[in-house]
């Protein structure tokens, strides 16, 4: 963690606005849960980038075409605020996270573009921040896909490492 900064207090300090669940466009249902707790252990389900009110984002399409990188990394940062969110709805704060473990960043990608690690690390950078170096820390991939749900140009799935209530 930051110091003896709580994430809780960090996301205040930063200015950060945790987004309102996703709005899911009419006629699609989703039948999963997007945290599911085992253990010690939350896996997360694939998030995207949110507006404040839950919208999906209007960052759509491919990394490498419509897309630039600069704007792919604020979409990987913005998938990141919206897994906060998900995660304090379920945990009650986001102090309970001890250490993220895993991330799995997919990029929709134009024929080509290689970059996608520089894409994903908007949402390690935001995560560091949040919660230091130390429980911040996680290991990741970063895939490019062909195409991703709504068009969106990131998804992010993640699994951490909680303590009790």
């Amino acid at each position: 963690r930051r110091g003896d900064m709580s994430p809780d207090k960090r996301i205040e300090e930063l200015k950060l606005v945790l987004p309102e669940p996703l709005k899911l466009p009419p006629n699609v249902n989703l039948p999963f849960s997007w945290i599911r707790v085992r253990g010690n252990r939350a896996f997360v389900s694939g998030h995207i980038a949110l507006n404040a009110d839950g919208s999906i984002s209007e960052i759509v399409g491919k990394v490498g075409a419509e897309v630039s990188i600069e704007h792919g990394y604020q979409a990987a940062r913005l998938t990141g605020l919206a897994m906060l969110s998900s995660l304090k709805r379920e945990l009650g704060s986001l102090d309970r996270i001890t250490a993220w473990l895993r991330v799995f960043g997919m990029i929709n990608v134009a024929p080509g573009f290689v970059q996608t690690p520089q894409v994903i690390n908007g949402f390690s950078d935001l995560i560091i921040d949040v919660f230091g170096e130390d429980c911040g820390d996680h290991c990741r991939s970063a895939v490019g896909l062909a195409e991703l749900p709504f068009g969106t140009p990131v998804e992010i799935e993640a699994e951490v490492e909680i303590s009790g209530n």
